[in-house]
């Protein structure tokens, strides 16, 4: 049982501070985004994972304290029937460099006498295995099958063997939410729409960045429109009609400065061909932000987007941090499940 003086306390801080917390399949979760939130949706690499939580240690101990580092966008405690915490929790930043941060200074805090917070970025995993499909799938018909029953699907992949039953497929969502609702509902989805049991499972394999293949099909968003199939296998079901993917627009601008990138990319990926990164100024003390476009080989768009760095005691540094918060975001889009390897260009 929880103490009535914590909940007490809590439920004061949350009318003093007009926060709403809404609990949903095991986790409390505050944000995402806030009422008062500014700014873009945040992407990979945003999120820390914290650990060693006393259980009776709630939201209004620990939102104030991580929003010391920067905003937050979303902050989820996880929860057990009994009203007290798992013992963890996650906060998302709206930058990579806030989520950086957090891990730098909150780290080994110590909240309470003789605890210390353990404090380290969140694998946000994206990948599913969904197995014991039929031995005809074939992965055209498949994407589009998994596109309807779930969103932000970016690629598939399949897998059959001796040690294998049927044909298993390794699926890459847009992101963790995206992968955690599917994991939900696919296995019930495939039953009902086309009475197939399959089992679906989280995908926890990480590769090394030496060892990825040159040759792996790049995420589909980043490809020219795939032509469509006009029917589904039949042990699947009837044919499904989805959208085609779409084309993602990049932001063209002229080269300001050229980026030394990445001597891991150009090992993956063969010479890079236009690096751009620009600078502006941001609106937190003491932060940077940054804008990038990287134009790889083969690829119908370039990769572009932008981040917000803590300002270092040097140019250098800046351009350092920077530049590994880049090869790790391009990394992550080119490879999924690289999220949180270290990523350094030179």
């Amino acid at each position: 049982m929880v103490s009535p003086a914590r909940l007490q306390a809590l439920e004061t801080w949350q009318k003093e501070n007009q926060v709403t917390l809404s609990q949903v399949n095991g986790q409390r979760k505050y944000g995402g985004p806030p009422d008062e939130w500014e700014g873009p949706v945040p992407g990979s690499g945003c999120e820390v994972f914290i650990s060693r939580l006393p259980k009776e240690v709630f939201e209004d101990l620990l939102i104030p304290l991580f929003s010391t580092v920067g905003p937050l966008w979303e902050f989820r405690l996880m929860m057990n029937f009994s009203g007290m915490n798992r013992t963890f929790a996650y906060a998302k930043y709206g930058s990579c460099g806030q989520a950086a941060e957090a891990v730098r200074r909150l780290h080994g805090h110590l909240l309470q006498s003789g605890v210390q917070l353990c404090v380290r970025h969140s694998t946000e995993k994206r990948q599913l295995c969904v197995e014991e499909l039929p031995a005809t799938t074939e992965r055209p018909d498949l994407v589009k099958v998994l596109r309807c029953l779930s969103d932000g699907v970016e690629d598939v992949s399949l897998m059959s063997g001796m040690a294998i039953k049927g044909v298993t497929a390794c699926v890459v969502y847009d992101s963790h939410h995206a992968a955690s609702m599917a994991k939900k509902t696919l296995r019930e989805d495939f039953k009902k729409r086309f009475s197939l049991t399959v089992s679906v499972k989280w995908h926890y394999s990480h590769p090394k960045v030496s060892s990825l293949p040159v040759a792996r099909e790049l995420p589909l968003h980043l490809r020219r429109p795939p032509s469509t199939t006009a029917t589904f296998n039949k042990a699947v079901g009837t044919p499904v009609n989805v959208p085609p993917f779409p084309n993602p627009v990049g932001t063209p601008r002229l080269p300001q400065k050229t980026l030394c990138l990445l001597s891991i990319l150009q090992q993956l990926c063969g010479t890079m061909l236009v690096n751009t990164l620009e600078f502006s100024p941001s609106k937190l003390d003491g932060h940077v932000c940054a804008s990038y476009k990287v134009q790889l080989p083969n690829v119908l768009h370039p990769v572009s987007g932008s981040l917000t760095v803590r300002l270092s005691d040097t140019a250098d540094k800046t351009l350092l941090e920077v530049n590994n918060i880049v090869v790790g975001q391009v990394l992550a889009l080119l490879y999924p499940g690289t999220e949180g390897l270290p990523a350094r260009a030179c």
